[in-house]
């Protein structure tokens, strides 16, 4: 399969997983809605935190690339993890 192809395919996957795992934390240990928790994290300043959170399935995405050999797809979830530290970056810069 092309290498440009399973790369992206690595980077949808990351964004999905992050994704979740942010809506998995806020449902999980947050007792305000999805929006209200976003509003809140927003207005106090800890969206990068949520998505810091979030982040930790990207961590299964990639190993589990790396095991099965698809080395292509676990450096598109790289790609992603390192997109998502540049937006908490910037949500903790400015």
């Amino acid at each position: 399969m092309n290498t440009k192809k399973e790369v992206i395919i690595g980077f949808l996957v990351g964004i999905i997983a992050n994704t979740i795992g942010t809506l998995l934390y806020i449902v999980i240990f947050s007792k305000l809605s999805i929006t209200e928790t976003y509003n809140a994290a927003v207005s106090e300043g800890h969206v990068g935190s949520l998505l810091a959170l979030g982040a930790v399935l990207n961590l299964g995405a990639f190993f589990l690339f790396l095991k099965l050999r698809r080395d292509a797809r676990a450096k598109g979830v790289l790609i992603a993890t390192l997109l998502c530290a540049l937006v908490i970056m910037y949500y903790k810069v400015f």
